[in-house]
């Protein structure tokens, strides 16, 4: 018996729980909900939480507070398109980042102003720039055709920008070069005026990729004094935005170092191998991040000392344990490895769904078999609907609490951020999965759909 549990073990990647709340242990105890809205959908869907999304800029606010920082959050609007995460924004004090129009008018339908709006995203579009002066959003320019662009539009008052700096010795595609940046501010003039339209510079923005929190501070305090510069010029340049990139931790600290320091093709369906993942750990996520940046280098006390705002933009960290995504089984085979058997799964739905794979990469968090029933620990993979070999949900090989059946639900958790909808499509005519919202009405929680 010992022999049989260490074979299955060995074709098995370690179990990668995720971190949950009450609200997702809640849905997973009611003996009717999870069935009741998978009946109501007819296939796969999302599950939001909006009171998530509170809590979360929450945390943002008071590190804020804690550091005694003016600071304003942006939600990274291309990380969920779901209307409840605007109207949580709209409710709880946060901005919304948007890089189109249709990100804008969303925004402003779920009852964001504005003037709470950041303008982001390369070489705007002409309808775009002139929505945003019309409606006092804060425009990140992001070149000097832009600048340019920008000043031969009509605006009912000065447009308020940022100019995005493109980090030393980053190969981003994104900001302007030190020497661009120097033409930007001498184009839009100590009268913060260009030609017959009137724009001003509330500062500077920049965006990293990674989750460093040092090089954050470090490139956010060079900025100070850029800005400082600016002033003499008669620039209000009173704004920094970091951008995004705070870590979320979706896992404990044991599981992933269990799954990182031993991960081989023996755990993963055909021998799959992937080159990199996500941090699925991370021990300083989202507010404990901003934190440490506000720490560095006392950045905190030059902000404050400098009566500086900063600004950050997150996406995933304002996401963080949001949202879920439910498959429905409706095929089960057995397959063996290294002469030990495994379930071959497949769902109602596809893996554009979970969109690590973009990135080459797998979504890590283990799914969730429900309903709960007692069993035998079942090494599984899970596939999706379409024709495509490679279109698997899950590649490695999920220690499951029991075998699947058809009919039963795969709940993989917290993919609001960026899963749902970076990659979605409606390949072979499949329904893209709707989103559920959440409404927890004391006694019990109750559900409708998104208003997006």
């Amino acid at each position: 018996m010992l022999a049989a549990v260490q074979g299955l073990l060995s074709i098995c990647a370690p179990a990668l729980p995720a971190h949950t709340d009450d609200w997702e242990r809640r849905l997973l105890a009611d003996p009717n909900l999870l069935g009741d809205i998978a009946f109501a959908i007819g296939g796969p869907f999302h599950v939001m939480y909006p009171s998530r999304v509170a809590v979360n800029i929450n945390g943002f606010q008071r590190a804020f507070e804690r550091a005694g920082v003016d600071g304003s959050i942006y939600y990274g609007k291309k990380a969920n398109k779901a209307a409840c995460v605007a109207r949580a924004c709209a409710e709880y004090g946060a901005g919304v980042d948007v890089s189109s129009i249709g990100e804008l008018n969303a925004a402003l339908s779920q009852g964001v102003r504005g003037g709470e709006l950041m303008v982001t995203g390369p070489a705007k579009s002409d309808d775009l720039l002139w929505l945003a002066v019309r409606h006092r959003a804060l425009i990140a320019v992001d070149s000097l055709d832009e600048l340019d662009r920008l000043a031969a539009c009509t605006p009912a008052a000065a447009a308020r920008v940022l100019l995005r700096v493109l980090p030393k010795g980053s190969a981003s595609r994104f900001g302007m070069t030190a020497t661009e940046l120097d033409r930007a501010i001498s184009v839009i003039g100590a009268s913060g005026t260009v030609g017959h339209e009137s724009i001003r510079l509330h500062g500077f923005s920049f965006h990293l990729s990674g989750y460093d929190a040092v090089a954050r501070a470090e490139q956010a305090d060079e900025l100070i004094n850029r800005c400082l510069d600016a002033r003499t010029l008669g620039h209000p340049a009173t704004t920094i935005s970091i951008g995004g990139g705070f870590g979320v931790d979706y896992v404990p600290a044991s599981a992933w170092s269990e799954f990182t320091e031993h991960a081989n093709g023996r755990w993963f369906y055909a021998g799959k191998s992937f080159d990199s993942y996500y941090p699925y750990h991370f021990p300083a996520p989202g507010p404990a991040m901003l934190t440490a940046i506000l720490e560095h280098n006392a950045l905190a006390q030059r902000l404050r000392d400098n009566d500086f705002r900063l600004a950050i933009e997150p996406g995933r960290a304002l996401l963080d344990r949001a949202g879920s995504s439910v498959f429905r089984v409706q095929g089960a085979k057995t397959r063996h490895a290294d002469g030990h058997r495994y379930q071959l799964l497949t769902v109602d739905g596809t893996s554009l769904s979970l969109s690590e794979q973009w990135f080459d990469s797998e979504y890590l968090p283990d799914p969730i078999l429900w309903p709960s029933h007692p069993g035998e620990l079942t090494p599984t993979c899970v596939g999706a609907a379409s024709c495509l070999e490679s279109d698997m949900l899950s590649w490695r090989r999920i220690p499951l609490p029991r075998r699947a059946e058809v009919g039963d639900l795969l709940i993989y958790p917290n993919t609001a951020g960026y899963q749902m909808d970076s990659n979605e499509s409606a390949f072979h005519e499949l329904p893209i999965p709707p989103k559920v919202v959440l409404h927890d009405t004391g006694d019990r929680l109750r559900w409708t759909l998104d208003a997006g």
